[in-house]
């Protein structure tokens, strides 16, 4: 394959930085950033400007100009976009969550198996280099605990999903992938409080291996927090997303000895963005394929379920001190 064409669609807050990656990638990779799209005229333009390419507002001006792409845009439109361009023959990652509905997900994959092409799901967690360090330590995990704080107007966050597709998938999806076996039960509370969908969440996961995993998830909160835990056997992982550093601690004869695991930190989504253009050229099965990220979301829409069938009413603050947030 020679110069791979790629085109971004969706130049907001995320977009942006596709943008920016793949135009940063030209020489190295051997790619052309042949176009960004966005229904702001202004925002599209702007992106275009900085990163010398063409622009449109209507992402099928670009579908004949690339041969992939990244989707960056509302949850609601990532099966029609997608599917547009499947249709057509062109390798698609999309962002998380993969769509709105498991019939959205089913229809995507199927395209992508019928025309022989890829696609990837944009769960950058996978590629953040402390997830990559502690792989190696990871033995079998029995009890899984992760808090992901954020601010829904600091971040730009997606609106027309709540917090459990926004930013608790991401752990959704690095659980499914340590813990290796089926969900047997799900326990879930959540709250709305800026938005209309749950912008708090709590939920435990009860896996037929018996592993259990706690997860909290805030989109309301002052500080960022992005940290999972993973206790084992014999030794306790505490990892941080966000910094891209993480702990072992182990028992020994002297007691619990502490040490950092050692890691090359990297931009997880320009990791994200190689891999894909990775894939594309050797015809390789994507780490997070239509697959896995249909499973995210099926766990993730299940905990929706459990939340909206036992709605409850509770105060920001006691949630989150049950929760063990700092608002």
């Amino acid at each position: 394959m020679g110069k791979l064409r790629v085109g971004v669609i969706g130049c907001g807050h995320l977009g942006k930085f596709h943008v920016k990656i793949y135009s940063a990638l030209k020489t190295r990779s051997n790619i052309e950033l042949a176009g960004v799209c966005d229904i702001v005229k202004a925002s599209a333009k702007e992106m275009a400007k900085k990163y010398h390419t063409e622009y449109c507002t209507d992402y099928k001006q670009l579908i004949d100009k690339v041969d992939a792409v990244s989707i960056v845009v509302p949850t609601h439109l990532h099966h029609k976009v997608a599917s547009d361009f499947l249709k057509a023959g062109k390798h698609v990652l999309i962002e998380k969550p993969l769509t709105k509905t498991l019939d959205e997900a089913d229809d995507l994959i199927k395209l992508a198996k019928s025309k022989k092409l890829i696609l990837q799901v944009g769960h950058i967690e996978r590629f953040n280099s402390a997830i990559r360090a502690i792989e190696p330590l990871l033995e079998k995990p029995k009890f899984i605990e992760c808090q992901r704080l954020g601010s829904i107007q600091k971040k730009n966050r997606i609106k027309d999903v709540g917090v459990v597709l926004d930013l608790m998938i991401h752990d959704i999806d690095i659980i499914l992938g340590l813990v290796n076996s089926k969900v047997k039960n799900i326990e879930a509370v959540g709250i709305s409080t800026v938005s209309d969908h749950e912008d708090m969440a709590n939920v435990r996961l009860s896996f037929q291996n018996n592993v259990i995993a706690d997860i909290t998830a805030s989109r309301v909160t002052k500080e960022e927090v992005r940290k999972i835990r993973i206790f084992q056997e014999d030794s306790y992982i505490l990892l941080d997303y966000m910094h891209q550093e993480a702990y072992l601690y182990k028992n020994s004869e002297k007691g619990i000895e502490k040490t950092k695991i050692r890691m090359k930190k990297k931009n997880p989504l320009k990791v994200e963005l190689k891999s894909f253009i990775s894939c594309v050229r050797n015809n390789q099965k994507p780490l997070v394929s239509g697959t896995e990220g249909r499973q995210a979301l099926k766990v993730g829409l299940d905990i929706l379920e459990k939340i909206h069938a036992q709605p409850f009413t509770v105060s920001t603050d006691s949630f989150n001190s049950a929760a063990g947030i700092t608002p």
